[in-house]
């Protein structure tokens, strides 16, 4: 199983970036995918996920209202608009998935990770 994400990059404050992050070997339309980010000297965190039941979606408050999970479930893939991004969301981002059916915002939770994609988001 693999989880491949992707669409990092350097932006200004204020702009957009949308990340990608393919998973292949399995199928996850049933489970909760997620990302998580963990910035230089900080521990990982928890940003968004989102499950099949009602599309349901949770976010950090950090990042509420201006990121947005969604997933195409035929191409089991997750992505994260993110919008209005300003320096503290610099981080390495990296994509989650989870069959243990513990819950859905800890690293925890998770079983399945991708490698992460470095986000950096200049003043």
């Amino acid at each position: 199983v693999q989880l491949q994400a992707s669409g990092g990059g350097l932006v200004q404050a204020g702009g957009s970036l949308r990340l990608s992050c393919a998973a292949s070997g399995r199928t996850f339309s049933r489970y909760p995918m997620g990302w998580f980010r963990q910035a230089p000297g900080k521990e990982r965190e928890f940003v968004a996920s989102m499950w099949r039941g009602g599309d349901t979606t949770y976010y950090s408050d950090s990042v509420k209202g201006r990121f947005t999970i969604s997933r195409d479930y035929a191409k089991n893939t997750v992505y994260l608009q993110m919008n209005n991004l300003k320096p503290e969301d610099t981080a390495v981002y990296s994509c989650a998935a989870t069959t243990r059916g513990s819950g859905y915002y800890t690293a925890q939770d998770y079983n399945y990770w991708g490698q992460g994609t470095l986000v950096t988001v200049s003043s």
